[in-house]
């Protein structure tokens, strides 16, 4: 009987000092860590009017707005799909290692669960990030030339199609999973798909009027050196944010982020001088981001002396993926997707196997560290991904020719896509855009 009492009043005193205490392998809400994937959600969130800004400032000032509202019609129609039913397909109850089921359709029986140490809405919402910020990444590609209507429907039918399954493959319990590919926030599923897509869509839709003839130059480098900074920005979610709590690891992702950032974009502007003998903002800019490209696969499985490499390496790759092998094969990526999203996917994702580093991330071993075999995987992972979203991506392309033209026509790409596709121009003297034949906010002019 003593003892019975004895051990009662150890369990009250303890249910009393540790509110908390859950039985083990039970769920349990931390608020410190759901705090932090909000905030996390926020900045992935900020990445695509950013990329706006990034893109925008890079096409001609005819077709600024179109281009822009490429990021943020993405942002409305990925929301959506998510909701109803991309999410389910990306991390519902797996169907073979392939999809995840429809038992989440419309999310439901969800809103009350716990994921790790988060609500499931939050662990939802974050990921939906990732979904919206890939398809806007493919629009850099085909900037100035696809019908907006074209647009919408690949958007739609792309996310379901290949990145939702993708999504499933390496992070929802699908077959890369299980094989023990490492991406630990998107190099394979952000990044390779949509450089990839990216490629695809400008051999398909075709070059712009004029492309090798004409001069084509940014109409304002401000917007894309904000964009960049933004992007920079709302990547210190995208990484740190995908160890699902606040925690060492995504202490180490923070540091390698922005490391592997600064080294890239110094790594581009330095062979940028030595090839053109001038260093530019533009190629800062873009260094920059094929350094964020390249470290998201790799951020929580390196340490910060290698993500130097990861970077560096990344910045030269992807300059002279852009500067050089672009105008040698003569393809339009309008704005380089498949130069900095694609290749800078395919180097991190591969540089993952290398540098992986166990005391790092105990999931995750590399070359480097005595295990060859992570590096084999990982070309795996980068081959699927490229015969999944390029095959699929040419696929759905065809398929919408059948039913609408992809590109503009001649008289409306040479007008621009800003007054020819939604009837505004982002600049007109005295200020304002125009829309129906006079400024926004005026009377029309007779």
């Amino acid at each position: 009987m003593r003892r019975y009492v004895t051990w009662s009043i150890l369990t009250l005193m303890v249910s009393l000092l540790i509110p908390g205490l859950a039985w083990a392998g039970e769920p349990t809400l931390d608020t410190g860590d759901t705090s932090f994937i909000l905030v996390c959600t926020f900045l992935v969130f900020l990445m695509t009017p950013g990329l706006a800004f990034f893109y925008g400032g890079m096409v001609r000032k005819k077709n600024v707005l179109s281009t822009m509202m490429h990021s943020f019609i993405v942002i409305c129609l990925v929301s959506v799909q998510w909701v109803l039913f991309g999410y389910t397909l990306a991390f519902g109850p797996d169907v073979k290692k392939i999809v995840g089921n429809l038992d989440l359709i419309g999310l439901s029986g969800m809103g009350t669960g716990i994921i790790g140490t988060i609500p499931d809405y939050v662990f939802m919402a974050f990921q939906l990030m990732f979904a919206i910020i890939t398809a806007a990444l493919i629009s850099g590609a085909i900037a100035e030339r696809m019908r907006f209507p074209a647009f919408i429907a690949f958007v739609l039918l792309w996310t379901t199609l290949v990145y939702d399954p993708l999504a499933h493959w390496v992070w929802g319990g699908g077959w890369l999973m299980t094989l023990g590919a490492l991406d630990f926030a998107g190099g394979t599923v952000v990044h390779i798909s949509s450089g990839v897509a990216g490629l695809v869509a400008a051999l398909v839709v075709g070059k712009r009027l004029g492309h090798g003839v004409k001069t084509m130059t940014p109409h304002s480098l401000p917007f894309t050196v904000l964009g960049a900074g933004l992007l920079w920005f709302g990547w210190f979610g995208f990484n740190p944010g995908s160890a699902l709590a606040a925690n060492a690891l995504a202490a180490n992702a923070l540091v390698t982020t922005n490391t592997a950032a600064a080294s890239a974009a110094l790594g581009w502007v330095i062979a940028e001088w030595l090839r053109f003998g001038k260093p530019t903002v533009l190629g800062a800019a873009s260094g920059c981001i094929a350094g964020l490209v390249a470290i998201t696969p790799a951020a929580g499985f390196v340490t910060p002396l290698a993500s130097i490499i990861i970077g560096l390496v990344g910045g030269v790759v992807c300059f002279i993926a852009v500067a050089i092998v672009k105008g040698k094969l003569g393809y339009d990526d309008s704005l380089d997707a498949f130069g900095v999203h694609g290749v800078g996917g395919i180097w991190g994702a591969l540089a993952t196997g290398l540098f992986a580093c166990p005391a790092v991330n105990e999931l995750g071993t590399g070359l480097f560290y005595g295990n060859p075999a992570q590096l084999g995987i990982q070309a795996i992972g980068v081959i699927a991904t490229i015969a999944l979203s390029g095959i699929l991506t040419f696929i759905i392309l065809k398929v919408i020719g059948l039913f609408t033209p992809l590109r503009a026509t001649v008289d409306e790409e040479e007008a621009g896509l800003d007054i020819t596709l939604h009837g505004e121009s982002a600049y007109h003297e005295g200020g304002g855009a125009v829309r129906d034949g006079g400024l926004v906010g005026t009377p029309a002019v007779s």
